[in-house]
């Protein structure tokens, strides 16, 4: 039994592992400045491809429950995340997203009744404190609207996450990730158009591979174990896993694109490994100790 969480929770990690390469894949391979395009063209097709293979539509209320959380984990988070990049160092960003755990534990109480522990509280101002020396700089900027969307997004995605777990559908994990995929795509199409205006004419080699990249690992792959994740572990264990993002996203910036690395972010490092696996150690583990 033991052996068998722990396969789950390991491969629910490669999502957030797998989101730590966006930035690198964003920088690297996609057009400049065209944020939310990557986060239609991630979404979308990726949802649209797993409802083909599936071959599973929603039925009853899961047509308006695959509207809201598609909303809520994928269309308003990113355009919030999108927002908060735009106006406020990416530390600061990430720094307050860092604040997701805690909101799911508060969340989880509420909505699913599960009991909000001392050790979940300490391991979540641990893991806040470890993305703080990873990523964040002494001389970064504030901006009240980017403050507000980071906010935002970590409020939203954590709700998504509680409901996801309330909201079970008699349908494959694979077609309920479709659906909240192609539900939050659509939502963003508009937006785009609006703020960035029609795709690129002209799309390179390497745009399209990294749009690729996105979709089929970024977003199929990712929340389909994502979400699996969810349905089979608790929402806090679950969201306490999204801190290795930044994580991996600092890794691959010292590995592949030479940036410096600190010792303070090392601690830092340290800090969010302990904090994951405080959270997902069971109660009796800690007792024993």
């Amino acid at each position: 039994m033991l052996s068998n969480r722990l396969g789950v929770v390991l491969a629910t990690a490669l999502a957030p592992a797998v989101w730590g390469s966006t930035y690198l894949v964003t920088t690297e391979l996609l057009p400049p400045d065209r944020p939310l395009l990557a986060s239609v063209l991630r979404a979308l097709p990726a949802g649209l491809l797993l409802i083909l293979i599936t071959r599973r539509l929603p039925r009853g209320q899961w047509w308006w429950r695959a509207a809201v959380l598609g909303a809520l984990n994928i269309g308003v988070f990113n355009a919030m995340l999108f927002i908060a990049a735009y106006r406020l160092p990416g530390g600061v960003a990430a720094t307050l997203g860092a604040i997701q755990p805690l909101l799911v534990a508060g969340f989880a109480a509420g909505l699913l009744g599960q009991k909000l522990t001392t050790r979940t509280l300490v391991a979540g101002l641990a893991g806040f404190a470890g993305v703080s020396l990873l990523v964040l700089r002494a001389d970064a900027e504030l901006d009240g609207v980017g403050i507000a969307a980071a906010l935002a997004g970590a409020v939203v995605m954590a709700l998504g996450v509680v409901l996801s777990k309330r909201w079970r559908a008699d349908a494959p994990m694979l077609a309920v990730t479709g659906w909240q995929l192609a539900a939050g795509g659509l939502l963003l199409v508009p937006v785009t158009l609006f703020a960035e205006g029609p795709p690129p004419a002209a799309l390179t080699g390497p745009n399209l591979l990294g749009y690729a990249y996105l979709a089929i690992i970024g977003s199929a792959f990712a929340y389909a174990l994502w979400f699996r994740g969810i349905h089979a572990l608790s929402p806090t264990e679950v969201t306490f896993l999204g801190l290795l993002s930044p994580l991996v996203a600092t890794l691959l910036g010292w590995l592949v694109l030479g940036q410096h690395l600190t010792p303070v972010q090392g601690l830092g490092g340290l800090v969010v490994l302990a904090a994951v696996v405080t959270a997902q150690l069971p109660a009796r583990t800690l007792v024993r100790s």
